[in-house]
């Protein structure tokens, strides 16, 4: 009898899911055809959660006094900039969630496969504490791939 720890996730996802969802997702990426990628280590956000006030007064003083506006910034394009955000806002968080939702699923089907390598690595131990030679050998040869196992300590085989 498996327990809920044991096996938290019991489902069938096939091919045609798979086909499914990545033609789904192909369509939303060519709905947004202007996506940007950063550069790697590249996490400079200016504009967050602490900066969304003094961007809401900016955006008022923009419009009250524009002329204070410099000259290589177009005002028209910082429109369009904050109401393209404010867009994204609507469905950004919801995104975020399914790709949260998506990783810790395929994380906990990772631990339900775990959980069973690890309780049959047990059981061929105990086997093999018992005399089963066959067990020592596959238990021998799972210890060399063990993840908890040290670092440069590997099991040798046995001598036959």
């Amino acid at each position: 009898m498996t327990t809920t720890k044991d096996n938290r996730i019991s489902v069938t996802i096939t091919d045609q899911n798979v086909t499914d969802v990545l033609g789904h997702i192909t369509g939303i990426g060519s709905v947004f055809t202007f996506l940007a990628s950063r550069e790697e280590g590249d996490t400079n956000v200016l504009l967050g959660e602490k900066s969304v006030g003094f961007d809401e007064k900016s955006a008022a003083y923009m419009a009250s006094n524009p002329e204070f506006l410099p000259g290589f910034i177009s005002h028209a394009e910082v429109i369009k900039d904050r109401t393209a955000r404010a867009q994204f806002l609507k469905f950004l968080l919801q995104l975020r969630l399914l790709a949260a939702q998506a990783e810790d699923t395929f994380n906990v089907i990772g631990n339900d496969i775990m959980y069973a390598d690890l309780a049959y690595y047990n059981n061929t131990d105990e086997a093999a504490s018992r005399g089963r030679s066959d067990a020592k050998l596959i238990h021998d040869d799972l210890a060399t791939r063990y993840p908890g196992r040290t670092p440069g300590k590997t099991v040798q085989p046995p001598v036959q």
